[in-house]
C-alpha cells in the first residue's frame, strides 16, 4: 500500500506533519469526530498540503497519541495505530472505527467536547447532535421515545382504517403496545404521535409545489399548483402520491390487440421515493418538512436529514447500499401495511422501476444526493421532449426490448387475456399493472400484490381469483403457499 494512493482515494482523514503534544486539541478532535461518525483515519507525517515527511521517531509518536486518547478522551474509542514506512520514512497512521459509545468527548484543558464531521472539518457538535449521538450511544431510536401525549388524548382512525384495508385484520390497542406506538405507561411514542390523525409534532408536514418550467423563477407563472398537508404519516403518503397523480401525465397507444402505456414517472418508483422521505426524514431537525417539487423535466423530493449512518449517499455504491432505518418503529408498521420491504435497498429498487419504463434511457436515470443534514431524490420525467412516434415505431427497441414495452406477441396474448376478464375497469388495471411488475418470470403472492398494485387485501384476493379463473397465472409449487406466476397464452 503506497500512503500518497491511500490518502487521494479516503474521504474522512485528517494528517498532521507531526504530533503536536501540547496542543491535543488540534487532532484529538477529530478522533472524536470520526469516532462519533463514519470513522475516518488521521495521518502523522503528512504535511498539509500532502507532502509526505515523515517522522523522525514514529514509535515515539505512536505511543504518545496511545497515552493522550486514554487520558483525554471519555469514553476512549478504539483505535488502530500502524508505523508505516515509505520511500525511506515513517509514518503513523491512526485509524478510528465508528463508535457504538457515543458520544466520544474530548475532555483535555477542562474542556468536555463532543465534535462531529462536517465536510473535512471537524466541529463542535450542536444540542441536536448531541441529542442523536446520546440516542446512538444507547441503542435507542427517536421514534421510540416517549412522549407527554396519553394514547387516549388522540385518534388513529386513518391508521385503523388503512391498516384493516391492507392486511385484512383490526389494528387493536395491544397491537399499539406490541408495535411501539405506545409504551407501558401508556402514553404515545414519537412513533405513535407522527401516526395520529392529527398529529401535534408540528413540523411533520409534505410541502407539495408543480411548478411552471424547469425551475423555481420562471419569471411567468411561479406555481401551477401548490398544497400543504399535515397529520398522519399515512395521511401524508396518500395526499403526497395522489398530489403527483394529479400533476403528472400518462401517454399510451393502441398497439394491435393491447397498448403501451408510458407514465411520466414510474408508479412504484414514486411511491417508494415518498415513502422513504416519510420514514426515514430527521424528525429531530426543526423548522425543515419534507418536500414534493414537480418540475417539467423532473421531480425533485427532499427530506430533512441526510444518510442515517453519515456516510454521503453520492459517494457510495448506489446498487450495494446496506438498508438502515432512522425511524424503525415507523419503518415496521410501514412494512406491516405493505407500504415497503422489511429488506433492501430503496435505491435500487427505484432504479430498477426505471429501468423496466419504455423510455428508459441512461440520461433519465434517477440521481440520490446527500449532505450531513439533507437529503435530495431526482426523479426525471420519462416522456419529457421524447416524441411518442420515435419511441413506438423504433423496431430495434421493439425487437430489443420486447418486455418492457408490452408489444412481444406473448405480452400481447396476456393483455388480451386481462382484457376479457369478468372484472371491472380497475380490476383489469391492476392486473395489468401487476403484469408489467413482475413480467412471466415474477412469482408474487397476494402480499406482494398488495405493495406493488397499491390495494386492499379484499381486492388482492379478488384478483388472483379472477386470474386463476381465466388460466392468466398458474400456482407454483415449492416457494410457499399462495405463490403463483403469470403463464404463457396460446394463440
Amino acid at each position: 500500500m503506497k500512503l500518497s494512493d491511500f490518502i487521494g482515494e479516503a474521504t474522512e482523514y485528517d494528517k498532521k506533519e507531526m504530533l503536536e503534544e501540547r496542543k491535543p486539541k488540534s487532532w484529538l478532535k477529530s478522533v472524536s469526530a470520526f469516532a462519533n461518525g463514519i470513522g475516518g483515519a488521521l495521518f502523522f507525517g503528512v504535511s498539509n498540503d500532502e507532502v509526505l515527511v515523515g517522522l523522525d521517531d514514529a514509535k515515539g509518536v505512536s505511543e504518545k497519541i496511545s497515552e493522550a486518547i486514554k487520558t483525554k478522551m471519555d469514553p476512549a474509542p478504539q483505535v488502530i495505530l500502524n508505523i508505516h514506512a515509505e520511500d525511506g520514512k515513517e509514518f503513523v497512521l491512526l485509524r478510528v472505527p465508528s463508535g457504538q459509545e457515543t458520544p466520544y468527548y474530548y475532555t483535555g484543558d477542562g474542556n468536555r467536547i463532543a465534535y462531529v464531521r462536517i465536510g473535512n472539518e471537524s466541529v463542535p457538535a450542536s444540542a441536536v447532535d448531541l441529542k442523536r449521538l446520546v440516542l446512538r450511544g444507547s441503542n435507542t431510536s427517536f421514534d421510540s421515545l416517549s412522549t407527554r401525549y396519553s394514547f387516549e388524548s388522540l385518534a388513529f382512525t386513518k391508521l385503523r382504517s388503512v391498516y384493516r384495508m391492507r392486511t385484512g385484520t383490526e389494528l387493536t390497542d395491544s397491537d399499539f403496545i406490541s408495535f411501539e406506538l405506545v409504551d407501558e405507561n401508556n402514553m404515545l411514542t414519537n412513533a405513535g404521535m407522527l401516526l395520529a390523525d392529527e398529529s401535534p409534532m408540528r413540523h411533520s408536514r409534505l410541502f407539495c409545489t408543480r411548478w411552471y418550467g424547469l425551475n423555481k423563477a420562471s419569471g411567468i407563472i411561479e406555481a401551477l399548483d401548490d398544497k400543504e398537508y399535515s397529520g398522519s404519516l399515512v395521511s401524508l403518503l396518500q395526499n403526497g402520491t395522489e398530489f403527483v397523480k394529479n400533476n403528472t401525465k400518462k401517454r399510451w397507444k393502441k398497439v394491435g390487440n393491447g397498448r403501451v402505456e408510458m407514465p411520466e414517472y414510474p408508479e412504484q418508483a414514486v411511491h417508494e421515493v415518498i415513502v422513504n422521505a416519510l420514514i426515514h426524514r430527521d424528525y429531530m431537525e426543526i423548522g425543515s418538512e419534507v418536500h414534493i417539487d414537480i418540475f417539467d423535466n423532473r421531480m425533485e423530493v427532499y427530506s430533512p436529514g441526510g444518510m442515517f449512518d453519515g456516510s454521503i449517499v453520492q459517494e457510495l455504491d448506489m446498487d450495494n447500499v446496506a438498508s438502515k432505518r432512522r425511524n424503525p418503529v415507523i419503518a415496521d408498521i410501514f412494512s406491516r401495511m405493505h407500504f415497503m420491504d422489511r429488506r433492501g435497498s430503496g435505491f435500487k429498487k427505484i432504479k430498477a422501476d426505471y429501468r423496466h419504463a419504455v423510455n428508459y434511457r441512461p440520461e433519465v436515470e434517477p440521481i440520490f444526493r446527500s449532505t450531513p443534514k439533507s437529503f435530495f431524490a431526482t426523479l426525471y420525467n420519462l416522456n419529457y421532449k421524447v416524441p411518442i412516434e420515435k419511441v413506438l415505431i423504433d423496431p430495434k427497441k421493439v425487437a430489443v426490448d420486447g418486455e418492457k414495452v408490452l408489444i412481444a406477441s406473448e405480452n400481447l396474448l396476456i393483455e388480451a387475456a386481462i382484457d376479457s376478464l369478468n372484472a371491472n375497469k380497475n380490476t383489469k388495471e391492476n392486473a395489468k399493472k401487476l403484469f408489467a411488475y413482475m413480467s412471466f418470470d415474477g412469482v408474487f403472492g397476494r402480499n406482494d400484490i398488495i405493495g406493488i398494485v397499491n390495494i386492499s387485501i379484499t381486492a388482492a384476493g379478488n384478483l388472483i381469483n379472477k386470474l386463476k379463473e381465466a388460466g392468466v397465472i398458474e400456482a407454483v409449487i415449492g416457494q410457499g403457499k399462495g405463490k403463483y406466476k403469470f403463464t404463457e397464452q396460446k394463440k
